[in-house]
């Protein structure tokens, strides 16, 4: 185990209110992220995919750092854009 994940396991045990919004919190800047990443690895920058996406830079720039939530069309149009396909699992 980590320093990360050892600080992580301490917060959720002392912390009560850390530890009911960190799993959400946790999936929602793994998604940002993941979007970035693959964003950054297609090569497009953040302002040609918000002038396809009909966004403004500022929203593409707030859905990759967990500021703003993103709709299920958007996320599908993002994905496409990139030439990726969207896959959403449940576990």
């Amino acid at each position: 185990m980590n320093d990360l994940d050892k600080y992580i396991n301490k917060r959720m045990i002392t912390d009560p209110e850390f530890a009911e919004g960190f799993d959400s919190g946790y999936t929602k800047f793994k998604l940002g992220y993941m979007l970035a990443k693959t964003r950054e690895e297609s090569g497009i920058s953040q302002q040609e995919l918000a002038q396809k996406l009909n966004l403004s830079e500022l929203i593409i720039n707030q859905i990759e750092n967990d500021l703003q939530d993103i709709s299920m069309s958007i996320l599908e149009k993002y994905a496409q854009i990139l030439g990726k396909e969207l896959v959403i699992q449940l576990k």
